[in-house]
């Protein structure tokens, strides 16, 4: 049975880090409709709670990040049910991308399917050695949907297609050459290498990491001149908190 856990807690470098976890690791944290709706929730809860700069999400244990959606209650959909199913992972992802602060997946064995779609919707990906990926549902019947539309945009038109027609599995050290994967470590160092990237997401302007965050989202939306004007417009935005001007006093004053 899947359950969802949030831990908070604070960061060295300033704020709190939200940990979440999607626990059904008896079968690689496969994702069905009801631990969808939870895990959204629970996203939602965490990223919008007070001082947090960032979350990360991950699967129980180490065998996998999620090993896609769960056949057991997909077998009996029809397509009246097959709709409200799919929708409630995608609502996953968008709980994902709405989140006001980067969301960091921690990927280590398999990231299948809907894992893979879930995986693409954060904002940074870092894996270890024995993450392993692959869109397997052509070989299941079905078409990969929802958020495999953005996997062109991370690895391309050729890699995203050879992916999604073949149903198969390709490595850690593959996904990373192909920009899937932002930030590949060893086995053992999975944990080290999120807290160096949390932890560089915590030294940052708070106030800066939410209007980037916005903006990057826009600007997969936006035609380029537009996208340079909305540019602009957060740029100036950036300057009404105060957080601007002192960081960039003590930039100066540390150069002195």
């Amino acid at each position: 049975m899947s359950s969802v856990h949030v831990e908070i807690a604070d960061s060295p470098r300033g704020g709190r880090v939200a940990t979440v976890c999607h626990d059904n690791s008896a079968r690689l944290n496969v994702i069905d409709s009801e631990s969808a709706e939870a895990l959204s929730a629970a996203i939602r809860e965490a990223g919008g709670s007070p001082g947090v700069r960032g979350v990360v999400l991950r699967g129980a244990g180490e065998r996998a990040f999620i090993g896609g959606a769960d056949i057991r209650e997909m077998v009996d959909l029809t397509p009246e049910t097959a709709r409200p199913f799919i929708t409630s992972i995608h609502g996953v992802c968008v709980a994902i991308r709405d989140a006001p602060v980067p969301v960091v997946a921690r990927l280590a064995g398999y990231c299948l399917g809907a894992g893979l779609e879930i995986a693409a919707s954060c904002d940074l990906r870092v894996a270890d050695a024995t993450a392993k990926f692959g869109m397997p549902e052509v070989q299941v019947g079905i078409p990969s949907v929802i958020e495999a539309a953005l996997l062109p945009r991370l690895v391309g038109w050729g890699r995203a297609s050879r992916l999604i027609y073949t149903g198969e599995t390709i490595g850690a050290d593959r996904a990373h050459d192909w920009g899937l994967v932002d930030l590949l470590v060893a086995e053992d160092e999975i944990d080290n290498g999120i807290a160096r990237t949390v932890d560089a997401i915590c030294s940052a302007g708070p106030a800066a990491i939410r209007l980037q965050k916005a903006l990057i989202h826009e600007w997969e939306e936006l035609p380029l001149s537009e996208a340079v004007a909305r540019s602009i417009d957060s740029l100036a935005e950036g300057f009404a908190s105060g957080e601007a001007h002192e960081r960039m006093r003590a930039f100066l004053n540390r150069k002195r």
